[in-house]
């Protein structure tokens, strides 16, 4: 994922934290922000890619990019409108 397409994100830092946890974290900052907004999750958990697949297509929210870079996740979501 290009560093652009996460400039101006709202970080959610949730590395070291084990499943479900990561997922709660991201739930809790998307219930704060307006729609449209996007959210770069880090997590160092190896299912958060697909929990957030699935939370994100079962909510509306868009899965922008997923990336792993050196055991941590990098999770892009927009908030849906």
């Amino acid at each position: 994922m290009a560093e652009d397409r996460h400039r101006g994100a709202i970080l959610v830092d949730a590395r070291g934290l084990a499943c479900p946890l990561p997922l709660v974290r991201l739930r809790q900052a998307l219930m704060l922000v307006e729609a449209g907004a996007r959210l770069c999750l880090l997590s160092t958990d190896p299912q958060t890619p697909a929990d957030v697949e699935a939370y994100a297509e079962a909510s509306g929210h868009r899965l922008l990019a997923v990336e792993e870079r050196e055991g941590t996740f990098v999770v892009l979501v927009e908030k849906a409108g």
